[in-house]
């Protein structure tokens, strides 16, 4: 258990801060979340989190109820006594993936006030290699009377599983251009059982994009193959099991094919190799062709409908699953939204349902009905799309599913469902690399 004397601030209170927060007073750290947005503070105080994640309301009560953990929108207030200061934004990312780094910048040329002599402000957000310096070179223009220290963990939590990957992680990755700078972060972290790997700033940024660059080269790898496969009659996910089976790959690689990655996560680290490059006078042939197979793929649900019927204009096309990946509640650069926009462009109607998508959130998007059960989407459906594996679309009725629908086409775009099970029910199943 963390020593309670020590104080910790928490920057930024959407999935990365709030899951931090939680997770650093359920170790027994004094924390203090702040966020300037006060609906989202007062919702915190009332113990609700800014989006669904598994086990962090339960984390957040208990926190509050330790007296362990509070909330504010006072950035001064929260800094006032805290050792550390951890930069958490989510950053945010525009429609061409390019991080925005203006939140984070600001924020800091503001913390330069409150910082405490000998604090060590922490960047644990998914920023360009070579930000920490810039961010050290604001704090210091802000605060040149008072030493601090600055260091670069990068978040290694994935929606639906954060909690037990910053409790349990692989290993910590720490950075800082000093010993002192490098003890200080690491001696926040080693209430966690975890290796901690030491480097200097700019390496702990490239390993985060090095991370999510091999995992998006894995992706497209397999949706690639999944393409061909496709055309010769092999099947993908029998490929990607044998593949998982060799001890130089393993189980974990995601070699799943199906929509390719989106969310904007691993996207914005492509980008960032890209920019780097770009001022280094270095090529990216490996990533280009990443990004470029990633974004055929979005297109891969449009095709097969077109394979089918030729045109979409008058179809009715029923969607389940919204948000990016299971086990969240968000929206945010979803793989489902931009292909629901691509068929309603060439005409389509479309229905849709998805079990954690808030309706508030989905009022943002036009240009589909969204449903409160799986049956009603599939209701007079020309075809039926599985876009989000919740593990609930595995058990439903599909005789019942089947029925409701005009013609029984079903895109499986990721894979979940058992295509001989389909087709001894009847339905035309269209997987992805299925052959």
């Amino acid at each position: 258990m963390a020593s309670a004397a020590t104080q910790v601030c928490v920057i930024g209170m959407w999935h990365l801060g709030s899951v931090t927060a939680a997770c650093l007073a359920h170790l027994g750290y004094q924390v203090i979340g702040v966020d300037k947005d006060s609906q989202r503070v007062a919702d915190l105080d009332q113990g609700k989190p800014p989006l669904f994640e598994p086990g962090l309301p339960e984390l957040i009560a208990e926190g509050l109820s330790s007296g362990r953990l509070r909330f504010t929108t006072e950035l001064g207030q929260a800094i006032n006594g805290s050792q550390y200061v951890l930069i958490c934004f989510d950053t945010r990312v525009d429609e061409q993936d390019e991080p925005d780094l203006s939140e984070i910048l600001d924020t800091c040329a503001e913390i330069a006030r409150y910082l405490e002599e000998g604090a060590t402000v922490i960047v644990s957000s998914q920023v360009p290699v070579g930000t920490c310096e810039r961010i050290k070179s604001i704090i210091q223009q802000g605060n040149s009377s008072r030493g601090f220290h600055i260091a670069c963990c990068p978040e290694n939590l994935r929606l639906g599983q954060a909690i037990e990957r910053f409790l349990h992680p692989d290993r910590i990755v720490i950075g800082a251009d000093s010993p002192r700078a490098l003890d200080k972060a690491a001696s926040l972290f080693q209430v966690i059982s975890a290796p901690q790997l030491r480097m200097n700033l700019k390496t702990a940024e490239m390993v985060k994009h090095a991370l999510n660059a091999f995992m998006a080269t894995s992706i497209s790898f397999i949706n690639e193959l999944a393409n061909l496969c496709d055309r010769v009659g092999a099947d993908a996910v029998a490929v990607a099991q044998a593949l998982a089976s060799d001890e130089r790959i393993g189980p974990k690689l995601p070699l799943k094919p199906g929509l390719g990655f989106a969310g904007g996560t691993l996207a914005r680290d492509l980008k960032a190799l890209q920019a780097a490059a770009a001022r280094a006078g270095c090529n990216t042939y490996l990533i280009d062709a990443v990004l470029r197979i990633n974004q055929e793929q979005i297109g891969i649900v449009a095709r097969k409908l077109e394979e089918v019927y030729g045109s979409l204009a008058g179809l009715t096309v029923g969607f389940l699953g919204l948000t990016y990946k299971p086990g969240t509640s968000t929206l945010r650069r979803s793989a489902a939204l931009q292909i629901i926009g691509d068929i309603v462009s060439k005409g389509a109607r479309v229905k849709a349902y998805d079990p954690k998508a808030s309706p508030e959130e989905v009022e943002q998007y036009r240009g589909f009905e969204f449903h409160g059960n799986p049956y009603s989407v599939a209701q007079d459906s020309h075809a039926l799309v599985l876009t989000t594996a919740w593990p609930e679309f595995m058990e439903l009725d599909y005789d019942a599913i089947k029925g409701a629908m005009k013609t029984p086409i079903l895109i499986d775009a990721i894979n979940i469902l058992d295509k001989e099970k389909m087709l001894g029910k009847g339905f035309r199943y269209l997987g992805v690399g299925r052959g």
